[in-house]
């Protein structure tokens, strides 16, 4: 059950109305909430409920341990145990996704030198949503031993924060302090929460059905079938796989976003008009922002000032390291490995010339647009990507070097067009990249539309939107791509 799809629409406007009607008596809504959250996550993966369950209250009983360790000024067990609660957490990980990987690595290695081992492979079925609700139990104990929240004493209202619906599958990743203190508040119905959160769910449909959706038809037949098409068709191909990407993930995290608005929760945002960046550091501050912040405070700040007296060696390393952890967070691929080491490799030059830690305000012209050398670097940046993407794409590093190979050596060729389905893919994402260009450059006004507009803008945005679904959405749609991690 997907957010877009109509049995999800059915069991969501069941849990609003039961969820407000319940709103004066605070603990029952909450316990509502999480017998849904559970409910939802069952139907999407019944035999894993039990390991969320499980992690869950080990999680609780482990901050509540930290929590009391440090009243009573027992730092050493509050340490051992936050170092427990990370061991499990990267041990849980490290189980579900990653055993079969590198065991399978390690045969395949021993063979090359003449070792020849036995493996079929483990086959572990991995929860769906792991590595995002894992990253939420690790933060809840590593901030109480930092003393930036302290222990939860409602286990209820904890796993209604590690098991919450809307962005239980693939985020965003809230932090615990946030969602705990609403948890502690009445959530009564508001009407605008519920017009804005449906605003932002129907533009996350938009996302994903009109634009992510359409271009997938273009991308995956050229992909999936790499050896029949020229350099030309690939390499137009893999320019708009990352413009996919973003209309399928920012898709969701609209939904969920939206979802958890017409709840009363406001969740972490996750994309900040990310292409138009200047410089790859740029780029990883606005797209994922809820995975990039969680492992600049958790993994790259905490080895930079464990490797300070490396000065900017110790730097290098600790982003080296944590690009790294961006890609393997991904998945159990050698892809994913490559992917961060690449874009790990990208930071260097920032680090070098001291760019890296800017945040320097982009020039503009008279009319209020970027400069020609900023228009530049935002698309060298996005050439730069999509190169990342690529690796990111492939199935295997062996497919990867074959479409590499086969890009090079077919050169010439047609362009493989899909007429209808580049247009329609086209027409819709204008509409993207105009939202996106206001919101980045005329925040402040509404752009070619007469002043009269402002006051018809959301009922013309919404009857906009669902005239495009329907004209231009593909109902059955493929599972959203982070779905897989």
């Amino acid at each position: 059950m997907v957010v877009n799809s109509l049995s999800f629409l059915w069991f969501f406007l069941v849990v609003l109305v039961v969820y407000y009607l319940l709103s004066t008596k605070k603990e029952l809504q909450n316990m509502f909430l999480l017998g849904c959250s559970y409910f939802f996550y069952s139907l999407v993966d019944l035999k894993m409920t039990a390991v969320l369950a499980l992690l869950t209250l080990a999680y609780w009983v482990m901050g509540y341990a930290i929590g009391k360790s440090i009243e009573q000024e027992r730092e050493q067990a509050a340490s051992r145990l936050t170092t427990l609660s990370v061991i499990i957490g990267i041990g849980a990980l490290f189980y579900f996704k990653y055993l079969d990987f590198f065991i399978g690595s390690f045969v395949n290695a021993a063979s090359l030198i003449g070792i020849h081992l036995s493996w079929t492979g483990a086959h572990i079925i991995v929860p769906i949503g792991l590595s995002f609700f894992t990253f939420k139990l690790m933060s809840y104990t590593l901030d109480i031993y930092h003393g930036k929240i302290d222990h939860e004493h409602n286990v209820f209202n904890f796993a209604n924060f590690i098991a919450f619906f809307p962005t239980i599958l693939s985020g965003p990743i809230d932090r615990p302090k946030p969602f705990l203190k609403q948890l502690g508040q009445s959530r009564i119905f508001n009407p605008d929460n519920l017009m804005d959160g449906f605003r932002r769910i129907l533009w996350g449909m938009f996302l994903k059905m009109c634009i992510a959706d359409r271009l997938d038809l273009y991308v995956s037949a050229v992909w999936n079938n790499f050896e029949h098409h020229s350099a030309m068709s690939i390499l137009f191909a893999s320019l708009l796989y990352p413009f996919q990407m973003y209309a399928d993930f920012s898709g969701y995290s609209e939904m969920a976003i939206g979802v958890s608005l017409m709840l009363g929760f406001k969740v972490a945002e996750n994309f900040k008009r990310p292409f138009f960046s200047s410089n790859i550091s740029e780029y990883w501050r606005r797209w994922h922002m809820s995975l990039t912040s969680w492992l600049t405070d958790y993994v790259f700040m905490p080895l930079n000032i464990k490797l300070r007296d490396w000065q900017i060696t110790g730097t290098i390393v600790a982003i080296m390291l944590n690009m790294l952890f961006v890609g393997l967070w991904h998945g159990a691929n050698w892809t994913y490995f490559f992917f961060g080491l690449y874009h790990g490799l990208l930071f260097i030059p920032l680090l070098l010339n001291g760019q890296f830690f800017k945040k320097t305000k982009v020039k503009v012209n008279s009319l209020g647009l970027p400069t020609f050398s900023i228009a530049v670097k935002m698309l060298g940046t996005y050439l730069l990507v999509t190169f990342g993407q690529f690796l990111f794409h492939a199935s295997s590093m062996t497919d990867a070097v074959d479409i590499l190979c086969h890009t090079i050596t077919h050169l010439e060729g047609p362009l493989f067009i899909d007429s209808s389905t580049l247009l329609n893919a086209a027409i819709c994402s204008i509409a993207l990249i105009y939202v996106d260009f206001q919101e980045e450059w005329f925040p402040n006004r509404l752009l070619y539309l007469p002043k009269f507009a402002e006051s018809w803008r959301w009922p013309l945005t919404v009857t906009m939107e669902i005239l495009a679904i329907l004209l231009f959405g593909i109902f059955d749609s493929n599972q959203f791509i982070y779905f897989q991690f």
